[in-house]
């Protein structure tokens, strides 16, 4: 284009030497006409120069507007798909909520059921360790009802509890104890033989019984039931080897 420019004014300039010399007015007119033509030609080259640049610029805007459009559409696309497994994810936490608070609820029930069974077991039970069976039972009646403890917890506790009252009907031993007899109270050796009787023995040997289940209390027997009350103790600590010997169990219920 600046070319064409050059050319225009040098074909310019030979018209004008073709021309009669004309006066000196003349020759600054034409002068200025070139000139004009010429500063035209050169602002509208500018202009176009200057639209091509922002042309450019323009077009790189557009197309990094454009691959911006499409990030964020895919971005968009990306959170909303995360956002609804976040709120389906939700929506199970919930329902596993209400569903642990129902079976903790029932497991509350079930727990406290336990123990009432367990209660009443111990108390028609042989009387036996009483404060430590006792003192197990207060315990447990304690983590039951407090709210701090897990139900895995307590159900924990309460197989233990009953774990070890079954135990005891597969173990013989002997205790001292202070047993009431009739009107007196004696502090006797008591033979435990799991759990179908409890026998008892003076310190002295002289007088011997039993805990007689139809009656809950406990008994003195017949003077000829000390000599095997005593092998059987001597049996279960262990300082006579093990025989068979006869023993009387009583009802075992009234």
């Amino acid at each position: 284009m600046r070319r064409s420019l050059f050319t225009s004014v040098v074909l310019a300039g030979l018209a004008a030497a073709s021309l009669p010399l004309p006066a000196q007015t003349g020759f600054e007119d034409v002068k200025e006409t070139v000139d004009e033509a010429i500063g035209v030609r050169k602002e509208t080259q500018e202009s176009q120069d200057a639209w091509t640049k922002e042309k450019a610029e323009l077009t790189l805007r557009f197309r990094t507007a454009r691959a911006n459009v499409a990030y964020l559409t895919e971005r968009k696309d990306f959170e909303e798909r995360k956002a609804q497994a976040l709120s389906e994810s939700i929506a199970e936490l919930e329902r596993r909520l209400d569903e642990s608070s129902r079976l903790r609820a029932s497991l509350q029930d079930t727990l406290s059921a336990l123990l009432i069974r367990l209660e009443d077991w111990v108390e028609r039970d042989l009387p036996f360790l009483e404060e430590e069976r006792e003192a197990r039972l207060a315990s447990l009646r304690e983590e039951i009802v407090n709210p701090e403890t897990i139900g895995a917890e307590k159900l924990r506790r309460i197989l233990e509890a009953l774990m070890i009252e079954t135990n005891y009907g597969n173990t013989v031993e002997v205790t001292q104890d202070e047993i009431r007899l009739g009107d007196e109270d004696l502090f006797v050796d008591v033979l435990r033989l799991g759990r179908v009787s409890l026998f008892w023995r003076t310190t002295d040997h002289e007088r011997a019984g039993e805990f007689d289940r139809a009656t809950d209390r406990w008994v003195e027997l017949d003077g000829r039931y000390k000599g095997p009350i005593g092998e059987a103790m001597e049996m279960a600590t262990r300082i006579r080897p093990v025989e068979v010997i006869s023993l009387p169990l009583g009802r075992i219920e009234p």
